[in-house]
């Protein structure tokens, strides 16, 4: 949710001549950002409240010329509804909680945002209460993980309290982590404080809260996909680490299972038969070739890939696990085309970087806009967290913008503006028609599918039951992706909105999960892993708008969506590239850093300094290095 500037922006008479970003909250990212526990109780707050953002300036209209006219600007950010939070853990009344955000064991409900006796209370359910009994609006006074201070320090170790498997400048490389760099081993310190049978309580989500990463969106990255393609092209990937995706999940007739997808995982399976084996191995073999057999596939294009795998004599399990764990498409609405081309991606990704196709990065998705923004930072982009702005100038004459009206009635003018879509009012966006995306995020005590290793990071997908509605998509991370505590996982759900968030997520839930009661009998086998936590809402996705929706934009204003529904980032990635083209069509997308002694800046000055730009330039040979590395790997393992 940023406003950006570019070439020659200008601030009264100073002349920045660099990418000038106005962000109106004091975070990085927008609705891509990650928080700890306490910095997302404090993100809900401010939508609960739905204020004002910043105390704005009244008197911005004075300020436009005769010759001029505006554009206002919404003062709210309107992308987030119906949130309802829910806590299951209990809370250990001989614990005091020291970390601000605390909920207090009570049933008082939260009825309006603005009064000051509802902010001063959230509620809990008992025991036997369900899950679709309460909800709970947490009010919540503390600064997000993505604060301004720490935003461009990679969630350091006061951040995360340990950072022992993140890079620094000189080994940072587009590679997974290793799994026992990565993993988290529990030290004496910590088996003390785990409560007997690993049962976790409120206080101490409190107290490890800056152990949590939680994204607003839940996305991964293919291991072949735009995004990582752009990530070691640009060096942008030596601020960031990642993990590959372990295990590749089916909910199929109540039961969760593991789907084999390499080689190697469907020869080793024991789900499948042996002629089931050779169906699928020959079903796969054929989508990596389908384009250059059009005759097996062109009388099937005007159905649905769901019909088309049942006349390729599959067996109905097959065509399951293709369908919703391999292809990961509708099983309504996606083609034979779009199924072919999915299971292509699909397999063509697979062993790049591991046995599943897809890569999560370390800390969460909300590290990629601040690595993209710390590269831009370092060549001279200018950030401003916390600063609104309340209109576009327009020329009458040209019918081009030319300036911006801050929060502060400061004029800052530019060439061109680059606005996110929740900045338009709803004049401006009157006959835009936006879908919503269901999300929920929960905490519980351990996976959906127990192995030997509690260290499993899974991707789930749970087809849809009722037409109309969507297939959920379900990603559980371990706590040695950095994203939550030891001894919990944290579990994000996804899908199209048919309607509010828990409407359209929370029978999944119940599917899955159970919610805590503290009446269990200690002895007692809990078949479903155990909710501690949970939070709905829905996210505008702005993704599919046409630009000729909005009403008269000027021609040098373009517009950038939020967050997508999908899994990957490819939409991201061509729209940011096609609004790059749109404003430098001469120029290279995101290339590699230049040599420091390449940047040239009014004569013989170098931008940045020249401390800074050796340290580029030793971790760019390091990074490419690394990227060669990885390559080489592929090749071998091919």
């Amino acid at each position: 949710m940023s406003l950006q500037l570019t070439r020659g922006a200008q601030c009264g008479d100073t002349n920045l001549n660099s990418t000038f970003l106005c962000f109106r909250r004091n975070y990085y990212g927008g609705n891509w950002a990650s928080f700890s526990f306490s910095g997302l109780l404090s993100w809900l707050k401010e939508y609960q409240e739905n204020g004002d953002i910043v105390n704005e300036s009244p008197a911005w209209q004075e300020q436009i010329l005769e010759n001029e006219e505006a554009i206002a600007l919404s003062r709210k950010d309107k992308t987030i509804q119906h949130v309802e939070v829910f806590c299951y853990a209990s809370r250990d009344l001989h614990e005091d909680v020291e970390e601000a955000g605390a909920l207090q064991k009570n049933h008082a409900s939260v009825t309006s945002a603005n009064s000051t006796e509802a902010a001063d209370s959230a509620c809990l359910p008992t025991e036997n209460e369900s899950l679709s009994t309460v909800s709970c609006e947490m009010p919540i006074e503390q600064t997000p993980s993505s604060d301004p201070e720490s935003a461009l320090e990679v969630n350091d170790v006061e951040e995360t309290g340990e950072k022992e498997n993140h890079c620094d400048d000189k080994t940072c490389v587009p590679s997974i982590s290793e799994e026992k760099s990565s993993e988290n081993v529990p030290t004496a310190e910590d088996i003390t404080e785990q409560p007997k049978k690993n049962r976790i309580t409120y206080s101490q989500i409190i107290k490890e809260g800056r152990r949590f990463n939680i994204d607003l969106v839940s996305k991964l990255l293919y291991s072949r996909g735009l995004l990582i393609d752009l990530l070691i092209k640009s060096n942008v990937s030596r601020y960031a680490e990642f993990k590959n995706i372990t295990r590749i999940l089916a909910f199929r007739e109540g039961r969760v299972e593991q789907v084999p997808c390499s080689r190697a995982d469907v020869f080793n399976s024991k789900q499948l038969t042996m002629v089931e084996k050779r169906m699928l191995m020959k079903f796969l073999t054929f989508c990596m070739e389908y384009e250059e057999h059009p005759d097996e596939y062109k009388a099937y294009e005007e159905i649905t890939f769901s019909e088309y795998l049942k006349t390729q004599k599959l067996t109905p399990n097959l065509q399951y696990f293709v369908l919703h764990s391999i292809a990961m498409i509708s099983e309504r609405a996606s083609s034979t085309i779009d199924g072919l081309k999915a299971t292509k991606n699909f397999l063509c990704c697979l062993g790049r970087y591991g046995n599943t196709p897809f890569l999560f990065p370390l800390y969460g998705q909300g590290e990629l806009p601040q690595c993209f923004c710390r590269m831009c930072a370092v060549f001279g982009g200018i950030y401003c967290l916390r600063h609104s702005v309340q209109c576009l100038v327009v020329d009458k004459e040209s019918g081009k913008c030319k300036a911006i009206i801050d929060q502060f009635g400061q004029r800052i003018m530019s060439k061109h503006f680059l606005v996110e879509d929740s900045y338009f009012s709803e004049n401006t966006c009157s006959h835009v028609q936006y879908r919503q995306i269901s999300r929920a995020v929960l905490i519980t005590d351990r996976s959906v599918l127990q192995t030997d290793s509690d260290q499993q990071i899974s991707i789930l997908t749970v087809p849809a039951e009722e037409p109309g509605t969507s297939a959920v998509r379900i990603i559980e991370l371990c706590s040695s992706t950095m994203t939550c505590m030891k001894g919990t996982y944290l579990v994000h759900l996804t899908c199209t909105s048919s309607e509010t968030a828990r409407g359209d997520l929370e029978p999944v839930v119940q599917k899955l999960f159970t919610p805590y009661a503290e009446t269990e009998i200690e002895n007692e086998e809990i078949e479903k892993p155990r909710l501690l936590w949970a939070l709905y809402f829905n996210m505008r996705d702005s993704s599919d708008v046409s630009r000729n929706s909005y009403n008269d934009l000027p021609s040098n204003v373009y517009v950038c969506s939020g967050p997508d529904c999908g899994l990957g980032n490819d939409n991201a990635v061509k729209q940011a590239e096609t609004v790059f083209q749109q404003i430098c069509p001469n120029e290279d997308f995101c290339p590699p850093p230049p040599n420091p002694e390449d940047i040239i800046l009014d004569g013989d000055s170098l931008q940045p300094g020249a401390s800074e730009s050796s340290a580029v330039s030793e971790a760019n040979s390091e990074t490419l290095e690394g990227s060669t590395n990885l390559q080489n790997s592929e090749e071998a393992s091919e």
